[in-house]
């Protein structure tokens, strides 16, 4: 895709609602990150009160993960959460607009010698990544470092569409963002050496997914990993990042590429990824997006567990 690109349009009076709320945010993101930090956490709690349906579907997906939990302690959880989904709104500010050296000093990157390898030998890498509160940041952090393309879903918003992309973009010249649905694009670029951020660990329906266990419940979960990585000829290699407790910044660890990745069996696969993810969700399981309905397409026979969508009436 063109680079984005300022048109007179975005200055039409329907969009100035969201330029003032935009300049709000850029204001505020100008304080010192423990005051940021404190503000996405009284943020998050306002999200908690108000936000009822994304606290239910929170609220199931805990109970279906951590059944052995005791209730009271999914509850606490259930708080951090929401106090990191706030935290992350101003996260997300602080990775377009902050200067570079004022974002480089909160990271620490573990295993970047993985994809320096990789981009060495001209080897395509799916950056196999997960739905946390801290992604946005996490991969500007990355992206500081080494050149990742995305997958991208333009917004509807032209103007919010026009501002995200440039600054995710502006970390690294060379990224590229590639339409979620161009699949042809993704394996261009995977077979011509790029990685490629890609999280798998949403539920994108019945097609092409499998059901394989999730935290011990059955979950449609997307076999296109191993479709990436067989047609692009890429490597696997994981990606998470946290949140540091006490506002000492984050921490990227990027991983070994998965070893005899993908195998003849898709289903296999999608266990090994599965097991990847139970295993860094229980590392930081408060920062987390349990906000998503990640059990919403279910075998046959099987009831959905949350309750449908109020749908909004449209104007005439």
């Amino acid at each position: 895709m063109d680079r984005p690109r300022f048109k007179r349009s975005f200055l039409h009076p329907r969009h100035w609602p969201l330029w003032l709320g935009l300049g709000l945010l850029w204001l505020l993101v100008q304080l010192p990150y423990s005051v940021l930090l404190l503000l996405g956490r009284a943020l998050g709690w306002l999200m908690f009160v108000f936000m009822v349906e994304r606290r239910r579907v929170a609220e199931i997906n805990l109970q279906l993960c951590f059944a052995d939990w005791t209730e009271q302690r999914r509850a606490q959880l259930l708080r951090e959460n929401f106090a990191s989904n706030g935290i992350a709104l101003f996260e997300t500010a602080m990775a377009w607009w902050w200067p570079r050296k004022r974002l480089q000093k909160l990271a620490q990157i573990d295993g970047l010698e993985h994809l320096q390898r990789a981009a060495a030998e001209g080897q395509g890498v799916v950056l196999m990544s997960l739905h946390f509160t801290t992604l946005e940041i996490g991969a500007a952090l990355l992206g500081q470092r080494a050149t990742i393309d995305g997958m991208y879903r333009e917004h509807r918003n032209p103007v919010f569409d026009w501002v995200q992309r440039r600054g995710r973009e502006r970390h690294n010249a060379d990224a590229l963002a590639i339409e979620r649905e161009d699949v042809r694009a993704m394996l261009r670029s995977l077979r011509r050496g790029r990685a490629i951020w890609y999280a798998p660990d949403q539920d994108y329906g019945r097609k092409a997914s499998v059901f394989v266990p999730l935290f011990g419940v059955p979950a449609a979960t997307v076999t296109a990993t191993s479709t990436f990585a067989r047609l692009g000829k890429a490597r696997v290699v994981p990606f998470t990042q946290c949140r540091l407790p006490g506002g000492k910044g984050y921490h990227l660890h990027i991983h070994p590429a998965l070893e005899d990745f993908p195998g003849p069996d898709e289903t296999a696969d999608a266990l090994r990824i599965n097991a990847f993810v139970e295993q860094a969700i229980s590392a930081h399981p408060e920062q987390y997006m349990w906000v998503h309905r990640r059990f919403k397409t279910r075998p046959e026979g099987e009831s959905r567990p949350y309750a449908k969508r109020k749908r909004r009436r449209r104007r005439r």
